[in-house]
């Protein structure tokens, strides 16, 4: 469904609106809901603070209750390990899984390990989140070179890039406008944007108050993301975001629930995941 306006009146909800935690993590960064298992997959950055510790891991837990099936479920490989694991994004069988030298991919029934494209050769600064366009394609954002990344072969192009961009943190495609749309990090101030694989244009999707936003996920034809800046989902329409449900840390990169509408967070600071209910009229 196309975008529609967000009422200007949206109350914002408390933190005691929570309908379930999953505990026990190890600085969890982003979350992804697969429809199939209906499980959440979370990428816990793991105990130790440096990437090359590589106890970076996958965990499964129920969409269901958050109950956790496999705390290690994907670890990757000695040659291969997970170092800091970030945005995820579902191609067909495969799971694309970000990192601090490259992209892994996992498979998606079983979680072996299938591929690693390591792009340290791009001397990238951060990167952070995947998506996966309508061709299959993979993105990802490089947060600190504010550059949005197409994977070809066993390295990536680059596609966009520049103060434009914002420091785009999240990304996600949206099928009503064929674009991706990028929420910025810094120096993007409260501007989503929009890229067009096919025109090659940036744009304003829309603009929401607060900044330093994280992740980004499309519902019922609108979007919500995850700001920083006020610890704060919002609720993105047309042209405009109001912020709707109060967390109690920096959110992560979230999950939408779509069999529930619920919205899973993250919070590397708590080494835990909260499940919310959706936006009023989603």
């Amino acid at each position: 469904p196309a975008a529609r306006p967000i009422d200007p009146d949206t109350p914002l909800r408390g933190t005691e609106a929570r309908l379930f935690a999953i505990e026990g993590l190890a600085g969890p960064e982003a979350v992804r809901y697969d429809p199939d298992a209906d499980v959440y997959l979370i990428s816990n950055f793991g105990a130790e603070d440096d990437p090359e510790a590589n106890d970076g891991f996958i965990t499964r837990a129920s969409a269901e209750d958050g109950s956790i099936e496999t705390l290690r479920w994907a670890v990757g490989d000695e040659s291969r390990p997970l170092q800091e694991p970030r945005g995820m994004a579902f191609a067909g069988d495969t799971l694309w899984i970000a990192d601090a030298r490259g992209v892994h991919a996992f498979a998606r029934y079983g979680g072996a390990q299938l591929r690693f494209v390591d792009l340290t050769g791009m001397e990238p600064g951060f990167l952070n989140d995947v998506a996966v366009g309508p061709d299959g394609g993979v993105y990802l954002t490089d947060t600190v070179r504010s550059r949005l990344l197409r994977l070809s072969g066993d390295s990536a192009i680059i596609v966009a890039e520049g103060e434009a961009l914002g420091n785009p943190n999240g990304v996600t495609y949206e099928p009503s406008t064929g674009a991706f749309v990028l929420v910025p990090w810094e120096g993007g101030g409260d501007s989503l944007r929009a890229w067009h694989p096919v025109f090659r244009t940036l744009t304003v999707r829309a603009r929401s108050p607060g900044g330093r936003f994280d992740g980004v996920e499309v519902l019922d034809g609108r979007l919500v993301v995850a700001s920083q800046a006020d610890s704060a989902l919002h609720w993105v329409g047309t042209e405009r975001g109001v912020p709707f449900q109060k967390v109690p840390g920096p959110p992560a990169d979230i999950a939408v629930d779509t069999r529930r509408g619920h919205i899973a967070v993250p919070y590397i600071a708590l080494d835990r995941v909260d499940v919310f209910p959706g936006p009023p009229g989603s």
